[in-house]
């Protein structure tokens, strides 16, 4: 038994920081349910977005066999992470083992989970307020990462979600923020965009904020900015921002 706990590395800031971008960035996951009634396990695909806690979130349909899962038994998986070229197995992934959480459309947090669903999936606004379709809250409870070859970890939810006591107050201004930088700062969502390795130029879009960092997206292609420090005060966001652009035009000036 010692020896094969060798294969699994200390958690370290390296670790939790990849864990957040897969998750923070994926728009698609393998979702694995218990069906009803034998509890026989049922994988399905399901496209993902975030709350602001980075915790996963899903839109499903009442009429599909997963969701008769979700229902059935609150536990599942969620795998994350695509593969690239070569061997798939050489990329980064992670599987989280989660308590699905129903939301209510009455239910106070619906309105900003349903507009953080939709910034990353638009085409869903096309059934995302029908009857039978809900939206679940995916809340960890662990995690495995594989960060390719030799590089696995075991995390904890508190390695993957963000904690912050501004969180409350910037899901509250996250709608208005947006708005305010894609319409009047698309110069400085360029600069943040040349950040991301690999992307390309484009009319990218800020699509998410919170704490941590924030997303931009460009038709199907997402990639995530890290603040240096997580805010600790909503206050600071336009700061943050702007302190971010400066620098980044200074490195390329």
């Amino acid at each position: 038994m010692a020896e094969k706990n060798k294969t699994i590395r200390e958690t370290d800031d390296e670790a939790r920081k990849l864990a957040g971008q897969l998750v923070s960035t994926a728009r698609f996951g393998a979702l694995a349910v218990l069906l009803p009634p034998d509890g026989h396990p049922f994988a399905s695909r399901a496209a993902v977005a975030t709350d602001t806690d980075r915790t996963p979130v899903i839109l499903v349909s009442g009429l599909s066999e997963h969701t008769s899962g979700l229902l059935n038994d609150p536990r599942v998986s969620l795998l994350l992470g695509e593969p690239g070229k070569g061997d798939p197995l050489a990329h980064p992934r992670i599987s989280l083992q989660c308590r699905a959480e129903r939301i209510v459309r009455d239910d106070s947090s619906h309105h900003r989970i349903r507009a953080r669903f939709l910034r990353r999936h638009p085409k869903s606004a096309l059934y995302a307020d029908f009857g039978d379709f809900s939206f679940f809250r995916l809340n960890p409870a662990s995690a495995s990462l594989n960060g390719g070859f030799g590089k696995a970890y075991h995390l904890k939810p508190e390695d993957i979600l963000i904690a912050s006591p501004a969180n409350d107050a910037l899901a509250e201004m996250e709608d208005s923020a947006i708005d305010h930088m894609n319409t009047d700062h698309a110069d400085a969502i360029a600069f943040y965009a040349g950040l991301m390795a690999g992307a390309k130029a484009g009319p990218w879009r800020i699509c998410t904020i919170d704490a941590a960092g924030f997303e931009l997206a460009r038709g199907d292609q997402i990639g995530r900015i890290d603040f240096d420090t997580p805010i600790e005060d909503a206050r600071q966001l336009a700061s943050t921002l702007s302190a971010l652009a400066t620098t980044l035009r200074g490195a390329k000036g």
